[in-house]
Order: structure tokens, then C-alpha cells, then sequence
């Protein structure tokens, strides 16, 4: 209850401050590029249920249909406007809705696609799933770079499933054992040095970690 409490204050209060923001980026977005301001994306929640996760669109509207589900380096189906979107991680504010809708917290492991979902062994996925999935976690931080790894490898996806996936899943069943409020506070402090830091102006094919 704590939990819920804390997200519904925090949420609230992080949409009416950023009001501003994410009404000259909604504008900047539908001027860039045809096609609507928010992406809605299928993703695995609590328990299991899908739910449509929010975000500024930072790519074509054809883009699902010409590449994979994860970007890789300098992606040519994002746009002008979402490549800094991505890199300043503004793209993900939109998903404070959907932590006032109850799908989502602040802070929580990372919800994935259904396709990435069904390759988690049986015991992560029970653990990993018992807990709503959140905007940021250690795993966002430790990966803010993830596209331009990616972009290194030979064969992007391969690298992500038996690479990245299973550290992200280390990262949260990690968070599930220990989770606390405390914690959470920790995580988001490390997410906005992370997005503030020096680092953040770089371009997104840095090959630099965080």
C-alpha cells in the first residue's frame, strides 16, 4: 500500500511539473514526423497481463513492420525528433500514465515485449512477474546505452536474448528480493544523475556505459 501511495503522489506530481515539457515536446513530435504524438506498445505486467505501455513516438509509423523490436545504433527508422527523445530519455515520460492507471511504478523491472517474455525460465518469470513493472530500475541505468551495444554485435537480437536479457533478469529478481522504499528512492536518484550527467548530451552511439 505504501508502494501505490508513493507512486500515485509521485506520478502526480512529476506530470504537473513537467506539464510544460510534455506539451512542447507533444508539438515538436506532430511536426516532425506524420503520425500521432504517443506509441502504445503491448507489454507483459504483474501477474502476467498485458497492458499498453506509453511513449513519445521516436520512429516511423511503419516502424514495427521494417525491423525488429530492438533498436540498433543509429536505427533508421527513428526519427529526428526521437533520437534526442530517446537519448535525453523523455520518450519514457508519457509512462507516468500509466503508473496512475495502476499498470506500472515508478520504479520496477522493466516491462518487456510478450516475444521476450516467453523465453524467461519458468522461476524468474513467477518472480519476475509477482511485481508491477516500473518507468526505471538498476538494469535501465546499467544499459541507458543499450542500442549502441547492440549496434557492435554481429547479430543484435542473439546478443539481447543471451546477453542483456538475462542481466536485466538478475537486476530484477535482484529488486524483487529487496525491494523497499528506500531502494526506490536510491534508483531514482541514480536514473536522474544518470539523465542529467555529463554523459547524457552524448550521442546515442556512444560506446561509453553509464
Amino acid at each position: 500500500m505504501t508502494k501505490r501511495l508513493f507512486d500515485i503522489a509521485f506520478a502526480t506530481l512529476a506530470l504537473l511539473l513537467l506539464c510544460p515539457l510534455l506539451l512542447a515536446v507533444a508539438l515538436w513530435v506532430r511536426l516532425d514526423s506524420p503520425g500521432p504524438v504517443f506509441f502504445r506498445q503491448q507489454r507483459v505486467g504483474q501477474g502476467g497481463r498485458p497492458f499498453g505501455i506509453y511513449k513519445f513516438r521516436t520512429m516511423r509509423t511503419d516502424a514495427e513492420a521494417l525491423g525488429p523490436q530492438i533498436t540498433v545504433g543509429r536505427d533508421a527508422r527513428i526519427t529526428r525528433a526521437g533520437a534526442w527523445l530517446r537519448r535525453a530519455k523523455v520518450d519514457e515520460l508519457p509512462q507516468f500514465l500509466n503508473v496512475l492507471r495502476g499498470d506500472m511504478s515508478v520504479v520496477g523491472p522493466r516491462p518487456e515485449v510478450p516475444r521476450y517474455v516467453a523465453q524467461y525460465p519458468a522461476d524468474v518469470r513467477a518472480t519476475v512477474l509477482s511485481i508491477r513493472p516500473g518507468i526505471t530500475d538498476l538494469a535501465s541505468i546499467e544499459f541507458r546505452d543499450e542500442s549502441a551495444l547492440l549496434a557492435r554485435s554481429a547479430d543484435p537480437e542473439r546478443t539481447y536474448v543471451e546477453q542483456i536479457l538475462p542481466a536485466k533478469l538478475r537486476h530484477a529478481q535482484q529488486y524483487v528480493r529487496t525491494r523497499s522504499l528506500w531502494l526506490d528512492l536510491r534508483i531514482i536518484a541514480l536514473t536522474v544523475r544518470a539523465v542529467l550527467g555529463p554523459h547524457a548530451a552524448r550521442h546515442p552511439d556512444s560506446t561509453d556505459n553509464p
